[in-house]
């Protein structure tokens, strides 16, 4: 788990350990408070979030669709980078 301004989040995939909480933390706005998920990928040693919804979320769209995390990964980032993937657990908001 990890904790990002009120909300907690479960860690589903850190590819070779990559997830550095200061540095998401140093990136995350509340931009990002409405999605479902995050992905951080690297590119050029540098981090880039990019949100995801579920098909429930009124955000959704085909842009940010969780099921387009491969072909995102495929076509957006560096040839087999490093990237984590956190996922927002519901009705957890910490004080």
């Amino acid at each position: 788990m990890i904790k990002l301004e009120n909300t907690e989040y479960e860690i589903l995939e850190n590819i070779n350990n990559c997830l550095n909480k200061e540095e998401l933390e140093s990136k995350y706005t509340d931009y990002f408070e409405p999605f479902d998920y995050i992905l951080g990928d690297y590119a050029y040693n540098k981090l880039r979030l990019k949100g995801f919804c579920d098909k429930s979320n009124s955000r959704f769209s085909k842009i940010n669709d969780i099921a387009m995390k491969d072909n995102y990964l495929k076509e957006r980032c560096a040839y087999h980078c490093n990237y984590f993937l956190i996922k927002k657990v519901k009705n957890k908001v910490v004080n």
